[in-house]
């Protein structure tokens, strides 16, 4: 029987929501067990957020001051050791999982398996390639355990109500001689995050400045949602770093997603494809942001966006 082991991620003792989704790539594995392993300064109350979701069986809480800040030197010789039983070790295709992830595999001397899609058996799973052009099928070695990162924007959360079991245990946890967290630094903003929003207004370079960018957030203050942008907004300084969409910025699967002078590049394309409904405004009736979208509006967004929002 596949067990697998999933590594939270969190941040201000926050479970990321993107665990959730986790557990549904590891229930997809017929009749798998799922456990969950949490590290953290103090370990009990994402632990017992974990423990939450539906679909785990336990979580396994580890509690440390290295744990303060999630890096690979410490937390990947720690899931390594626990993975001894385990045939998958999965976590989020997130900063942290992308940072983590390959360390765990390296120590297990496995090859990972990234930006898992879709699940066909314990050992043979689909991924995107090319920008998400194209979907690879890929087989690990059997007998073997299997790392990989878990591609969110593919994945329905887990639902909630699960009462999983908490067994709170110690690990030696070496102090790494050559990575230390100096400080972290974290974007503060009442909207919500872009990755776990339901609903995204993006804007691009069309917008032209900065200051222009207000009419997007007017409109997604009016919504409930999230901002991103492309990352031609981002080169020009409209908006910082941590709103950028697509293969290089973040990969979103929100069910409304509003595209504002975005002209459709394809890694822009890679990172919206699994939204539940995309919206296009744009003045270019050739932008190929509408050969993608449910509904495209060829218009000035300068005029547009303020009437939508005066209208809601």
């Amino acid at each position: 029987m596949s067990k697998v082991l999933i590594v939270a991620d969190h941040l201000n003792g926050q479970l990321n929501s993107a665990v959730a989704r986790c557990v549904s790539a590891a229930k997809a594995i017929d009749g798998a067990s799922v456990d969950i392993v949490v590290l953290a300064s103090n370990a009990a109350p994402i632990a017992a957020e974990a423990a939450s979701i539906a679909g785990v069986d336990k979580v396994i809480a580890i509690s440390d001051a290295a744990f303060g800040a999630l890096i690979a030197q410490t937390v990947a010789p720690v899931v390594a050791g626990l993975a001894d039983g385990y045939t998958h070790v999965f976590g989020p295709s997130s900063s942290f999982g992308k940072d983590v992830m390959p360390c765990i595999a390296a120590l297990l001397d496995v090859e990972q398996v990234s930006d898992l899609m879709s699940v066909e058996s314990a050992t043979r799973f689909t991924r995107p390639i090319y920008a998400g052009n194209a979907i690879i099928v890929v087989e690990a070695p059997a007998g073997r355990v299997v790392v990989a990162t878990i591609r969110a924007a593919s994945w329905a959360a887990a639902a909630a109500g699960g009462r999983a079991s908490i067994e709170s245990v110690t690990a030696s946890v070496a102090a790494s001689t050559h990575s230390h967290v100096l400080d972290l630094q974290q974007g503060k903003s009442d909207r919500p995050d872009l990755q776990a929003a339901s609903r995204v207004v993006s804007g691009g370079r069309a917008l032209g400045s900065a200051e222009n960018f207000a009419v997007v957030y007017a409109l997604a203050d009016k919504l409930g949602a999230a901002v991103g942008a492309s990352r031609a907004a981002v080169d020009a300084g409209y908006v910082p770093s941590d709103l950028q969409v697509g293969q290089t910025g973040k990969i979103i699967s929100p069910e409304l997603y509003i595209a504002c002078g975005i002209s459709g590049a394809i890694q822009h394309i890679t990172g919206i494809k699994d939204a539940g409904t995309i919206v296009a405004i744009n003045k270019d009736a050739d932008a190929p942001i509408f050969e993608v979208a449910d509904f495209g509006l060829v218009a000035d967004l300068f005029q547009v966006l303020p009437e939508l929002t005066n209208a809601l």
